[in-house]
């Protein structure tokens, strides 16, 4: 072939394959060279670990941890009250945070649930059956006050320079369980406050990026992975066009040894091509019973598209994949759980997530996958215990708040840390989310100090040069 008439990006542009169009960015192991390394193939661990895989169910916005998981009673008996508060939006912009905002108590009711006793609001009651199978962590806080740079910083422990997702350092760590299926995905990602990046490789090989399924807010009919089957292609014409594909990338390889974009094409279309056969029935839930539908509360109102991606990231969960994100949010301008001023509407998403995440808890159990899974909850920060503006909702609160863990190897039933009376601030047992992401590693069996990756002549990290591993609540 003369290799002046084509280029290799302008036929892998004009290929009219299935596949075409996937960029998943080279998430399996290179086949067009024969004698690499299998980039992906799975290692083995530096501590031996308590669990296999990730389940984070991100609740963007803000769920506000006053109104669910951390009972604080000064907010009733001092509801209404004046009181001088530390305003974080202030002190981010002006240095000076003292101002005086009006308590709010909570809108739900609070009681103990379990047989841990653990305190916990009405507004997820379905959540708070699997009380003594939560480990509660109130003393969480974080970096930036607006969403954004908060949310950047949950995902991929950065907020000003763009760094590879937690999803990325996790499947460059341990490799993948499954060569036919991507090692880490994405469900239904926001395009807002950071979009892909947050389940970006950055500067890591592109091979360890994400694949969305879906988007934030879109039906549940777009639950899949964009043009993996083509319409109007038969599955030899496919399969021809792979195998030239296949040997104009070994070639150019060949000839360009060391070229990480080129790899990245070559690995993404052998994975494709697999995927042809493996990832629709992976994500066809058609297969699952009516009782099992039900529990997750999907064809009913307001949980179906919710439940589908619980439904899914189980499937997903059970097939190999390493690391799953499951993003609960509206499409919207702002995100799902950001009540500013309306703080009820935490009761409408409240009732769409609820029912999913406890029946992924329960089919975990059942199945005995909780074992060796982490399912983590949580949002990029929190809210505050006080009204904003003295309106009916809650500002941003990266001070204090609360996230769950389930599974994979940390203590059932157990709370740690704490913040003040009003929920305000992390004052006991804090945990930064540097640590939370130091944490989780360990929980994988990973060593966050020492999964590191150079880069412009610098090593980098998920946790950058802080971290520490809760210890605490590792059972």
């Amino acid at each position: 072939m003369n290799p002046n008439l084509f280029s290799r990006r302008s036929v892998l542009q004009s290929a009219a394959c299935g596949f075409g169009y996937l960029a998943l960015a080279g998430l399996t192991a290179s086949t067009a060279r024969a004698a690499a390394a299998h980039p992906l193939a799975a290692r083995v661990p530096l501590f031996p670990p308590r669990a296999k895989r990730v389940i984070f169910l991100f609740m963007q916005g803000g769920v506000s941890h006053v109104d669910s998981f951390d009972y604080k009673p000064a907010l009733i008996k001092h509801d209404g009250e004046k009181m001088p508060f530390d305003d974080d939006r202030k002190l981010a912009n002006t240095g000076k945070g003292d101002s005086s905002q009006r308590v709010m108590k909570s809108l739900w009711d609070f009681s103990r649930h379990g047989q841990c006793g653990r305190w916990a609001s009405s507004l997820f009651p379905e959540i708070n059956k699997h009380a003594d199978d939560l480990c509660f962590l109130h003393g969480l806080h974080t970096e930036g006050v607006a969403h954004g740079p908060a949310t950047l910083f949950l995902h991929c422990g950065a907020s000003n320079f763009i760094r590879p997702s937690m999803g990325s350092w996790v499947l460059y760590g341990l490799g993948t369980e499954n060569d036919n299926l991507p090692g880490f995905v994405s469900i239904a990602p926001s395009s807002g406050n950071g979009g892909a990046r947050n389940y970006g490789s950055a500067f890591l090989p592109a091979i360890y990026q994400g694949t969305p399924i879906g988007h934030a807010g879109g039906p549940a009919s777009e639950l899949a992975i964009r043009n993996l089957i083509s319409p109007d292609a038969s599955a030899s014409a496919q399969q021809r066009q792979l195998d030239l594909i296949r040997q104009m990338n070994a070639e150019q390889l060949r000839r360009e040894p060391g070229d990480m974009e080129l790899e990245a094409v070559a690995n993404s279309y052998e994975l494709a091509g697999r995927m042809e056969d493996r990832a629709p029935d992976t994500l066809d839930l058609a297969g699952e019973s009516a009782a099992t539908l039900e529990m997750y509360g999907i064809n009913s109102k307001p949980t179906d598209t919710f439940g589908r991606q619980c439904l899914m990231a189980r499937r997903l969960c059970e097939s190999g994949v390493r690391y799953i994100q499951v993003t609960y949010g509206d499409g919207s301008a702002n995100p799902a759980w950001d009540q500013h001023s309306n703080l009820p509407k935490h009761g409408d998403h409240a009732r769409a997530v609820d029912k999913p995440i406890s029946a992924l808890l329960t089919d975990l159990k059942q199945r005995g996958l909780l074992e060796d899974t982490v399912v983590w909850f949580g949002s990029e920060f929190g809210r505050t215990p006080y009204a904003q503006g003295g309106g009916t909702g809650r500002d941003h609160n990266p001070a204090g708040f609360t996230v769950w863990l389930a599974g994979g190897g940390v203590k059932p039933g157990f709370a740690y840390g704490g913040t003040d009376e009003f929920g305000h601030r992390a004052i006991e047992g804090q945990v930064h989310m540097h640590d939370l992401h130091a944490t989780v590693l360990r929980l994988l069996g990973l060593d966050h100090e020492k999964l590191t990756y150079s880069y412009a002549g610098r090593p980098f990290r998920l946790t950058d040069v802080s971290g520490r591993v809760v210890s605490e609540i590792i059972a």
